[in-house]
């Protein structure tokens, strides 16, 4: 089985301000349900607009959404009920060995409320088995690390 996804990034500015370097970084990411996503490049970089979402923040935003959507289900089937989740997600930018930058390590911290006492050895296998099958987490080399809070 294959799914594929799909994304419109659309940027524009005037042919001037291209020319000179000094075009803004903001654009558009398009989505097929009709959601739309202001993005920038990181704050740091000339033209930025930090209000707007970079594709760092983005990859991690991905990377803690797709271990929660597993984890609820792992929970569920093993009797947790949740009624919360939030999830203090960072990633760290780092260079390879060739000077190249990655995202180099991801942190999750997520923080569950529940229906009752959880058991730990539970939501730490929910966890273990959310890490397992999440999709993005099998997309990139950084290394993940969840410390439920």
């Amino acid at each position: 089985m294959s799914e594929t996804y799909t994304a419109n990034v659309v940027w524009s500015a005037p042919v001037d301000d291209h020319r000179s370097g000094r075009y803004s970084r903001l654009h558009e990411w398009r989505f097929d349900g009709g959601a739309v996503v202001r993005g920038s490049s990181a704050p740091p970089v000339p033209g930025s607009d930090p209000t707007a979402v970079d594709p760092e923040e983005a990859l991690i935003a991905a990377l803690s959404a797709c271990h929660m959507m597993f984890f609820l289900a792992f929970a569920r089937k093993k009797g947790l009920v949740l009624t919360g989740y939030e999830d203090e997600a960072s990633g760290v930018l780092s260079p390879d060995q060739d000077g190249k930058l990655y995202i180099s390590s991801v942190t999750l911290r997520p923080r569950l409320t529940t229906e009752g006492e959880a058991d730990p050895a539970v939501v730490s296998e929910c966890h273990a088995l959310a890490h397992a099958e999440c999709y993005i987490a099998h997309s990139i080399r950084a290394d993940v690390s969840i410390e439920p809070r």
